[in-house]
């Protein structure tokens, strides 16, 4: 007998807010994740917390609109649960605590703020290395707006974790120092270096967009000299022509750049060749926990 269950997920990055509606279909007690709709608002909040230590009036407005317009599309969707994450714009803003207040006050949304380690074990939570066999360790890589989150999973297990303030928007806006890249850079060298075979798996909106204008095959990986290519590819263009020849939306044609060059970067300090790009993010995770502690409570409830 096939079971649906529903879930939702929201996540308030540096770039953009997403609102992911999954179905989960169990047979035989087996889960199968299903993305429904995803719906995207292009909100930079980074372009304001990077330079300003708080989110602007107009971007609270902007958020709170879209916010209460994801709580419509939610209750249309009537999952059985749903959350709303928000990563490191939101947790560094000053004012963070008043546009929580907002939010939940027009939509009913609570935000959590999670830190940088959480928000990499959500990653994590996606399971991608169970389609990639054949490596003792894999390194995941996920590259935002306000920082980039990497942790090193060996047996299915998290070895170790960083979280570096290293993102597309803080590169654009001239934040990272040669100190922050040089953190990177030790930590990868480090922690990469006992293990003789480890993948990368990248996730974000630019990692996403490097491996389909590399027109790699899916479940193949992206080479590092394929991920030249593009950088290449892209710098030859304007920003306008990125739009309309490359067919990029705008608020990504500015920092797919400086985000190849985050993941070039890893790559490279991390001794690997390849890496592997699951179309999952941090939305994918969120459901996948929720879907967990729904059939714990499930369970729990039948239990005499």
């Amino acid at each position: 007998m096939l079971i649906q269950l529903k879930f939702g997920a929201i996540d308030i990055g540096s770039n953009a807010v997403r609102l992911l509606l999954a179905s989960v279909f169990e047979n035989n007690g087996r889960p199968t994740f299903k993305k429904m709709s995803l719906t995207r608002m292009p909100i930079r909040l980074g372009a304001d917390t990077f330079s300003l230590k708080r989110i602007s009036k107009e971007r609270t407005d902007e958020l709170v609109k879209a916010m209460t317009g994801f709580r419509h599309l939610i209750d249309a969707y009537k999952p059985s649960a749903f959350r709303a994450c928000a990563t490191s714009a939101m947790r560094e803003a000053k004012n963070r605590s008043q546009v929580c207040k907002r939010i939940q006050k027009a939509s009913g949304i609570k935000v959590d703020i999670i830190d940088g380690a959480q928000e990499a074990l959500l990653i994590l939570e996606n399971k991608s290395a169970d389609q990639y066999l054949g490596y003792n360790a894999y390194l995941y890589v996920d590259v935002g707006g306000g920082s980039t989150e990497i942790t090193i999973s060996s047996q299915g297990q998290v070895s170790v974790s960083g979280s570096f303030k290293i993102g597309t928007i803080r590169i654009l806006q001239g934040q990272v120092t040669k100190t922050d890249w040089d953190a990177m850079k030790i930590w990868l060298q480090t922690h990469c270096a006992p293990y003789q075979s480890l993948a990368a798996i990248g996730s974000g909106g630019n990692i996403n967009k490097i491996f389909r204008l590399a027109e790699c095959m899916k479940n193949k990986p992206l080479s590092k000299s394929k991920m030249i290519k593009v950088r290449r590819l892209l710098k030859k263009y304007s920003y306008e022509e990125r739009i309309t020849k490359l067919n990029l939306r705008p608020d990504r044609a500015d920092v797919i750049i400086p985000g190849a060059d985050i993941y070039l970067k890893v790559v490279q300090w991390a001794g690997i060749k390849n890496i592997f790009v699951p179309v999952m993010g941090l939305a994918d995770g969120v459901v996948r926990i929720l879907y967990r502690d729904y059939k714990a409570q499930d369970a729990a409830a039948q239990t005499p």
